[in-house]
């Protein structure tokens, strides 16, 4: 007895007749069905390989992080920088604050590429001193001196404005300027405003006479931002 059998299964209703099978036509449905399966998957691997040949460009790179750095005050306006840097040759040197322990060197800021106003940049010995916006008049002089400084870092804590809020009318800056004058300031006002409501013309304005403004960041902290969403300024008037 013979243990091979035929690949092709015989038709069950042919099987008893002892003849060869009946061969069975193609069903038109199924052989429509198979035509399209075949066409689908044809489809399919070209729709693939035009995919991986196409995406040629890499994943675009994550945003960076925030800065948590403390941002500047808004920038002044045009006119203060139209006419370049103040000429002296007695910038201020030494800022004293005694009733806020301030007793700090006097760096020297301008304006960045865009215009805004620089700050003490992060991870330099200036991060913690303050710093005179040169193209403010030099302190004793007629007009608003302008002296900016951080309040804080999150790497080293409070910086040299950190107790700026805490004054008061009637207290006192002093500026030692590099010809050694010493130029004493008496608090007339300190005001919180939101950097978007910053008041530019007030600050940077002209006055009667010789004034101090002091202005470092203040409020709530933004973290989204890395940064403070306010700005505290101390106004002061020069005293004979």
């Amino acid at each position: 007895m013979s243990t091979e059998q035929d690949d092709a299964d015989p038709d069950p209703e042919t099987a008893d007749a002892g003849g060869p099978p009946t061969p069975v036509r193609p069903d038109p449905v199924r052989r429509a069905l198979l035509a399209g399966a075949v066409v689908l998957a044809v489809l399919g691997v070209a729709l693939l390989g035009y995919a991986l040949v196409d995406q040629t460009g890499a994943p675009p790179a994550p945003s960076p992080a925030p800065s948590t750095a403390a941002a500047g005050p808004p920038p002044p306006p045009d006119r203060a920088a139209e006419a370049g840097p103040i000429a002296t040759s007695s910038p201020p040197a030494t800022l004293r604050i005694p009733a806020i322990r301030v007793d700090a060197p006097v760096d020297q800021v301008g304006l960045n590429p865009d215009r805004t106003m620089e700050v003490p940049a992060e991870g330099t010995p200036g991060y913690d001193h303050a710093a005179w916006f040169r193209y403010s008049v030099t302190p004793g002089r007629q007009g608003p001196s302008v002296i900016i400084g951080h309040v804080d870092s999150a790497e080293a804590g409070p910086s040299v404005f950190f107790e700026l809020g805490r004054l008061r009318p009637g207290e006192r800056a002093e500026v030692v300027r590099a010809d050694g004058v010493t130029v004493t300031f008496e608090v007339t006002e300190v005001a919180v405003y939101p950097k978007d409501a910053f008041p530019t013309d007030r600050v940077y304005g002209p006055t009667a006479g010789p004034e101090l403004r002091l202005i470092t960041c203040g409020g709530s902290f933004d973290s989204g931002a890395g940064s403070y969403r306010d700005n505290t300024v101390v106004f002061a008037r020069g005293v004979s």
